[in-house]
């Protein structure tokens, strides 16, 4: 560089010319020097490979930093819906705008499951919102959960837990059988379980069996033997045309444990659901706590955050549907 200052000389001779080093040039300076030249055909400066990393570097970094905003800004404009969306749904005055429960009517429930606790665990809101329509609900429970040798105290913690959701205890059933213990090792024979089912639904008229899908919500072997037990029940055509079969549908990791933020989705992927209130929603989680003996660490964290204790989505089944699942598997 070439600097030219005045002279300040008391002979007045001419300016005094300088010559001033030149600063090393930045690699963004040096990037648009050699595009400069290469558009006027001048000679391009060498340009690193470090110069090139350092540029890429800092154009993904800007744009991660943009992703990342609209993404805290899709999450935010979710929670808000989700919010806005619940309390809508929740409040009195405004159950028009979206059905809090959608689900068939009828008098007389069947709720078929493998463990005590099972119950609560994963239908707390049907069995609250059958009872709230003042339908009766029978509980079979197929095994009292003795794998950890707790079998007694669990049998009274079922007993404890439905009473608190409003089931009369002469309407529960506990099967004790050594084919069907508790345990995910054990083969649970389809042909046992549908006797015992087949037994319930005839000797009580009911007109609705709930259980569980074909993924058993946790994946449990003795949550998905009763739905194939259910399943064979359905295509042999042994359950009456007058009950309708529910299976509890199981979600991804991700929305099991969104609570209240999976009910967008709920809605709108669900035909048959369930939405509790946050009073409602704690009678839940007091009658899982009733559940003493299965209190450990992560299902405490499970009672505050899955949206089984909140949220139920069912499907109904028929014959269709089950020789689909069924020969597809």
């Amino acid at each position: 560089m070439i600097d030219v200052s005045p002279n300040d000389d008391p002979n007045g001779s001419d300016s005094i010319i300088q010559s001033v080093p030149l600063s090393d040039p930045s690699p963004d300076s040096r990037w648009f020097q050699n595009e400069q030249s290469a558009v006027s055909g001048q000679p391009q400066l060498p340009y690193s490979i470090a110069g090139y990393v350092d540029a890429i570097y800092n154009v993904a970094l800007s744009y991660l930093h943009e992703t990342l905003d609209h993404i805290a800004l899709v999450l935010l404009a979710y929670s808000i819906l989700c919010i806005v969306l619940y309390r809508a749904l929740v409040h009195r005055e405004r159950r028009w705008l979206v059905r809090r429960a959608h689900l068939p009517q009828c008098n007389r429930a069947l709720l078929v499951t493998a463990h005590p606790d099972d119950e609560v665990m994963f239908f707390g809101p049907t069995i609250l919102e059958l009872r709230r329509r003042q339908c009766r609900v029978f509980v079979l429970c197929l095994s009292e959960g003795n794998h950890d040798r707790k079998g007694a105290i669990r049998r009274q913690e079922l007993w404890d837990a439905c009473e608190s959701l409003g089931v009369r205890p002469e309407d529960i059933t506990l099967v004790n059988a050594t084919h069907l213990q508790d345990d995910p090792a054990a083969e649970w024979k389809t042909v046992t379980i549908a006797n015992q089912l087949l037994r319930q639904v005839e000797s009580l008229d009911v007109e609705l069996l709930i259980t569980f899908d074909k993924d058993g919500v946790s994946g449990h072997p003795n949550h998905c033997a009763i739905y194939y037990a259910t399943a064979s029940l359905c295509l042999s055509g042994m359950i009456p045309s007058s009950c309708k079969v529910l299976t509890l549908e199981t979600v991804n990791l991700c929305r099991k444990y969104l609570s209240i933020f999976d009910l967008p989705l709920t809605l709108l992927l669900s035909t048959n659901w369930v939405i509790l209130g946050w009073k409602a929603r704690r009678a839940v989680q007091n009658a899982m706590r009733l559940h003493n003996s299965q209190m450990v660490w992560f299902r405490k964290l499970y009672i505050v955050f899955s949206r089984y204790m909140v949220i139920n989505s069912l499907r109904e089944i028929n014959k269709s549907d089950v020789e689909f699942e069924i020969l597809g598997t």
